[in-house]
Formats: structure tokens, C-alpha cells, sequence
């Protein structure tokens, strides 16, 4: 093979690329930026991608597509972090960690800029008009919530009246609570501004600190008699406790902090957060990310800080992630600039309660990425979309609602296992996943082209097999043959151009070609190849489409190793009892049926227990504890 090498354009730009702090961007053919990134040293950071050593499969991707290379020099990585930061959000390039949707998430704004303050949610985030601004949220609804709650407790003004204290007449809140009513003069604008201020230290989460506030000043005003003033209070602590005892103590009283773990699977990663104030668990969020298949932790963790924050209101003193980033310093230094100066902390803990807090919060990560993918795999409309997108791409005649997928496992040319996997409209359907031992290929060496052939030989024999033979009809038995009898709508064949001529020759052979569309996948570049096609379809990075092929072909893959490795077990198991005089196939079957396939189990047997198993003679035990060294 011969070395990779740059185009002679990419060539000269990496000659001439200044060895300064600055953000670089990769340009496709078509003017898009797909990748932005940012480096203390610009000339030793880009040609890294270019070294013919560098076969990350990102990296092999991104210079695939990569026709011009754009440089910003910064001065500082300070500035360097911030304008990637920037760039990412407003181009949002293909190969960039992202959040997983574009949608702001709701905040809690209090416009403290006007003289009777009003209390709401608020997707725009404006830091220079004088009000204050709380979250953000990833619940609309549990934003909603909170403030029906918070109402309750500190009622304020949800009209757009002129406040001069002269109305003849309050609004409907007033008679049921939820509103003071200075617009009447019920309510000085010192008295109002006390309720807001309390609201507000609760959002910060120091419902307690409030609470025992409220508490001193009920009994106050149960001691001069003012008893309605007493039952105000006694109601409004009564909310207060309501908001604190969903603010679990997880810290230490003086503890603010933000906790940061995250889950990853394939190319989709869940980000989970606890935001503690004062000791108190306040908020629990998470966010999905995409284009996080083959980064490392520590880049995916750099990445969320600086999208999280780049809006964020609310920085808190600590910042607590799972693994050490290796721009800490600079990061720690943007936030503190963002806290007005105030310092800011990025903590890796290794032991102790922090440490539980990263663990519960990972745990926490994993269940959701569990769910989310659930849902996505289920979601009818994404699926829909993402159908018609493969129809039209690749030149179908209907939706692919069947699709059938192959892939080989092999390691070292042992216990080479094909698999196959079924999706129907989008959904994966298990019951009819499949694999095949492959049994053409010789276990000194591997051949996938070989084992791609025999696994869909068999597939499309089976076909020929079930469409020859009757329906069953008869009530409650089932028809075996069904998952043999349907064609797919597209078979995807994990692999480039030489996988995919091979499905091309036995789909011919088998009087299918034509009937059965096909394609490849090749990982390195997610291409995909059509027969008499030379140049492959290149799906958008973030279509519906892609995501689904992807999806496709990555849970191909997963079966495929799982069936690999049960059966090297099982091989393990069998060549093993093999080497024992007198055990024959028959024998060797009995054993593994009685002792659960568990070698260990059958080494630890006695003789009398080996001789229970029908075929084995006390002979064979003796031998069978001599060979596996169970004397």
C-alpha cells in the first residue's frame, strides 16, 4: 500500500501554517466548514491530522472531505478557546461534538430593571438588560412548575399595568393569594421587593437559610398578636419546606457545586449534570450529544463546558468532571471571567463524596442514554423521515421498511460467525436476527469475502428453501420460514466496494439481483457504495438517513461479536474435552448439556458425578480427571 500523502493545496497550507495559538477550520468542496478546532501551536496541530501514522477514524474522515484548510490566529488560547467556542456555535460543523438539538432551553428571568419586578419563563438569554436570569432548565414544564409553587409562597405581578398604587380595583390574583396587589396600594414596593428577593434566594438555592427566616418572623408576629400576618407566614414556610425537601442534602452546607458524568455508546453520548447550591441537590439535567464516536473523554467533557457555559447564567464555584482536560487552566480562567472575576474550580475527584456524586451521576447517565435510544429507535417520525431520505438517495422504488444487514466476526480466522440483523420500519426486530457459523473458511487464516459469501449463499437459499414449501395455517403453530420467505427492501453489507461485489455475484446467482436492492457501508468515511456505481453516496453527516444506517450497521456489528464470542467459548469448551481418550462428539455433547457448557464445573466433578452422565464409563472420568487436572 502506498503512503498516504496530502494534495499538493493541503501541501503548501501545511508548509506555511504559523506555529502561533489560533482556532483552524476544515472547508469541503462545496464552502462548508466541518470542523472547527483550536491549538496552542496552529502548524503542529493541523499537520497531525495529515501524518500517514494518524488512522483514527474521525481523522480519516475529516481529511477525506477536507478541500481547504482556514486559519484564525488568536493570540492567546484564551481567545483561541473562545472564537472555537463561537465558531461551532454558529456553523455547527459536521464532525464537531454538539448538542444533540439546537433549541434553547428555558430559563427563569426575574426583571429586576424594573421597580415592581415580574417573574417568567424565557427562552432568550440577554445579559445586558439589568434583569436576572436562572437556569437554564431542559423542562418547559418543570419550569412551570417551580413557579406555580414559588407563586404561592412569594406572590408576584403577572400584569403589564403601570404600578402606582391608585387602582381602584385588584385583578382575581389578588382574592386568591397570588398577587399582592401594589398596583392598589395593598402592598408597599418594599414589601413586594422582600418577596421577590426571597424567591430569588430560593431559585439559588437557599431555601433553607429563607426558611428559618420565615420562621423567626412568624413567631414574631405570633408574640404581638398579629395573627393573620402569622398565618401568612406559617403558609408561606409550608411551600418554602415543599421546594427544600425536593433539594436533597447531598454536600456540605457551604458545597456549590456542578457535577458533570457522561455515558457514551457508539456515536450518541448523554451528558448528566447535578447543580448543588449550599449543600443542596437544586437541579438535575442532562443533555444529548452527537459526533462523539472515537473522542476521548476529556475532549467530549472540554466540549460540553464550553457550549453549557457559553450561556449560562448561573457559574458555580465548582465544577466537578470525570476525568482530568487538558485545557483545566484556560477553562477555569473563561468561567472565571464569565463569574465576574470570581474564581472557578475544576475538580477530578478521586475519593470521597465528590466522587460518589460523579459515580451516581454516570449511573444516572447511563439509564437515561439507555432510554433516549429507546425512543429514538422508536420514534415513528424521525424513522418516516429518515426512509424517505434512503429512498431518494439511493434511487429506490419504495421505502426500505425491510432492511437486513450482514457482518463478519473473526479473530485470527477463528470462530468466524456471520450475523444478520432485521429492521422493520426503522425498529430492530431481534426475533429475527440470525447468525451463521461460517464453516468454508479454514481456521488458519480469515477470508471475509469468503464468509460474506457462504453467510448469504445460506440467507438466499433459505429464500428459495421457504417460498417452495407451503404456508402453515394450522392455529397457535408458527411459520418458521417466515424470516426466510420476506426480501429485504435493501440489504446493507458492512463493508466497501469488494463486500459489496460479492453480495452483487450471489444475489446474481440466486435470480435476486434486482429484485434486492444492495448497497455497502464502509465505516472509514461512512460512504456508501451502489452496484455499477464508481463514486459512493455520501449522506449528509447529520441527516436521518445516515443516522440510521448507522444505527443499522452498528447493532450488525454488536451481534456479530456477541455471537464470536459465544462460540470461541463454546469451541474453548469442546477442544478442550476433546483431548481426552474416549470422548467422541456424542460425549463431548452430554457433558456440556449436564454441566451447564461450564469447564470449571466439569473439572470439579467427581468421578461418580462424571459417571451420572449418560456415556461416560469410569474410564473415561479417570481420563477426564487426569487431562483437565481435576486429581
Amino acid at each position: 500500500m502506498a503512503e498516504y500523502s496530502p494534495l499538493p493545496h493541503i501541501q503548501e497550507i501545511l508548509d506555511n501554517l504559523p506555529t502561533e495559538p489560533g482556532v483552524y477550520q476544515f472547508i469541503d468542496p462545496n464552502g462548508r466548514i466541518i470542523y472547527v478546532g483550536k491549538a496552542k501551536n496552529l502548524r503542529n496541530r493541523v499537520r497531525s491530522y495529515f501524518q500517514p501514522s494518524n488512522m483514527d477514524s474521525k481523522v480519516l474522515r475529516i481529511r477525506h472531505d477536507a478541500a481547504d484548510i482556514q486559519f484564525i490566529l488568536t493570540g492567546d488560547e484564551l481567545k483561541a478557546l473562545i472564537t472555537e467556542a463561537e465558531l461551532i456555535r454558529v456553523h455547527k460543523p459536521r464532525y464537531n461534538i454538539m448538542l444533540k438539538d439546537d433549541k434553547r432551553y428555558p430559563y427563569i428571568r426575574v426583571t429586576t430593571a424594573d421597580a415592581f419586578p415580574t417573574v417568567e419563563m424565557t427562552r432568550r438569554l440577554d445579559r445586558t438588560d439589568g434583569n436576572r436570569y436562572f437556569g437554564p432548565f431542559t423542562s418547559a414544564g418543570g419550569v412551570r412548575e417551580t413557579l406555580d409553587v414559588l407563586r404561592r409562597a412569594f406572590p408576584y405581578l403577572t400584569c403589564d399595568r403601570e404600578i402606582t398604587g391608585n387602582d381602584t380595583r385588584a385583578c382575581l390574583y389578588y382574592d386568591i393569594k397570588l398577587c399582592g396587589a401594589p398596583c392598589i396600594g395593598a402592598q408597599t414596593k418594599e414589601e413586594y421587593w422582600e418577596n421577590i428577593n426571597g424567591l430569588m434566594r430560593v431559585l439559588s438555592g437557599h431555601a433553607e437559610s429563607v426558611l428559618s427566616e420565615l420562621r423567626a418572623e412568624m413567631e414574631a408576629a405570633s408574640e404581638a398578636l398579629d395573627f393573620e400576618r402569622a398565618a401568612v407566614l406559617r403558609d408561606r414556610m409550608h411551600v418554602v419546606a415543599q421546594i427544600s425537601a425536593r433539594q436533597r442534602l447531598v454536600a456540605d452546607i457551604n458545597a456549590e457545586q456542578d457535577v458533570i458524568a457522561f455515558a457514551q455508546e457508539g456515536s450518541d453520548a448523554v451528558v448528566q449534570m447535578f447543580l448543588i447550591r449550599n449543600g443542596r441537590l437544586v437541579g438535575s439535567e442532562y443533555f444529548a450529544l452527537e459526533g462523539t464516536e472515537g473522542e476521548a473523554t476529556g475532549e467530549i467533557v472540554s466540549n460540553f463546558l464550553m457550549q453549557f457555559y457559553q450561556d449560562a447564567t448561573d457559574i458555580p464555584r465548582e465544577v466537578v468532571i470525570p476525568e482530568h482536560i487538558d485545557e483545566a487552566l484556560i477553562i477555569e480562567q473563561w468561567l472565571r471571567d464569565k463569574r465576574g472575576g470570581r474564581k472557578v474550580k475544576l475538580t477530578v475527584p478521586q475519593r470521597g463524596n465528590k466522587r460518589e456524586l460523579v459515580h451516581l451521576a454516570t449511573q444516572t447517565a447511563i439509564e437515561k442514554l439507555g432510554i433516549l435510544r429507546s425512543q429514538w429507535a422508536s420514534d415513528t417520525v424521525k424513522q418516516e423521515t429518515a426512509l424517505r431520505e434512503l429512498q431518494t438517495a439511493l434511487n429506490l422504488p419504495n421505502p426500505p421498511n425491510r432492511i437486513e444487514c450482514f457482518d463478519i466476526s473473526t479473530t485470527q480466522g477463528t470462530a468466524i460467525v456471520a450475523s444478520r440483523v432485521v429492521f422493520v420500519q426503522g425498529v430492530p426486530r431481534k426475533s429475527e436476527y440470525r447468525r451463521f457459523n461460517i464453516q468454508t473458511v479454514g481456521h488458519d487464516g480469515s477470508d471475509d469475502y469468503q464468509s460474506m459469501r457462504e453467510a448469504l449463499t445460506r440467507r438466499f437459499r433459505r429464500y428459495h428453501d421457504a417460498v417452495e414449501q407451503p404456508l402453515v395455517n394450522a392455529p397457535g403453530k408458527k411459520d418458521h420460514n417466515e424470516t426466510w420467505r420476506l426480501l429485504p427492501d435493501l440489504l446493507i453489507i458492512d463493508g466497501g466496494k469488494g463486500q459489496l461485489n460479492v453480495a452483487v455475484e450471489v444475489l446474481q446467482e440466486m435470480g435476486l439481483f434486482g429484485r434486492v436492492p444492495v448497497c455497502g457501508l464502509a465505516k472509514q468515511f461512512e460512504e456508501i457504495y451502489l452496484p455499477g456505481r464508481e463514486k459512493p453516496v455520501v449522506l449528509p453527516r447529520r441527516s436521518e438517513g445516515l443516522f440510521l444506517m448507522q444505527r443499522v450497521r452498528d447493532e450488525a456489528h454488536r451481534f456479530a461479536i456477541t455471537s464470536h464470542r459465544a462460540r470461541r467459548r463454546k469451541m474453548g469448551l469442546a477442544s478442550q474435552l476433546e483431548a481426552v481418550p474416549g470422548i467422541g462428539p456424542a460425549r463431548r455433547k452430554a457433558l456440556l448439556k449436564a454441566f451447564d457448557k461450564d469447564i470449571e464445573a466439569i473439572r470439579a466433578a467427581s468421578v461418580e458425578e462424571l459417571t451420572a452422565v449418560p456415556g461416560i464409563t469410569r474410564d473415561i472420568a479417570e481420563n477426564i480427571k487426569a487431562v483437565l487436572g481435576g486429581y
